[in-house]
């Protein structure tokens, strides 16, 4: 039988994994969702090209900001443990 401090190692990175699932998902969701709301304004004459490229270029500025913050947090992610990539595929799918 497993101790409670064995299900505790287990778990932990199993939830972990399974809030980054969760949260690339959305993510993705999102993205698709501006995409497509930008080529619509853009397509419907709402936007121009020019506007919609200066907002895409603030986006990536901020994504920059993002994926260094993200590269800080990376050794905090236990990604080589089987539980929590078990978590990730869940979170992914079901998220």
């Amino acid at each position: 039988m497993a101790s409670l401090e064995q299900i505790i190692q287990l778990a932990g990175p199993f939830v972990v994994g399974l809030l980054v699932g969760v949260l690339v998902k959305r993510i993705v969701s999102v993205a698709v969702v501006l995409a497509a709301l930008f080529i619509a304004l853009a397509a419907l004459g709402y936007t121009s090209p020019q506007q919609v490229t200066q907002i895409l270029q603030q986006i990536g500025y901020s994504a920059k900001d993002a994926v260094t913050t993200a590269m800080n947090l990376k050794n905090a992610i236990p990604y080589s443990s089987i539980v929590f990539l078990i978590g990730l595929a869940i979170g992914l799918w079901k998220g």
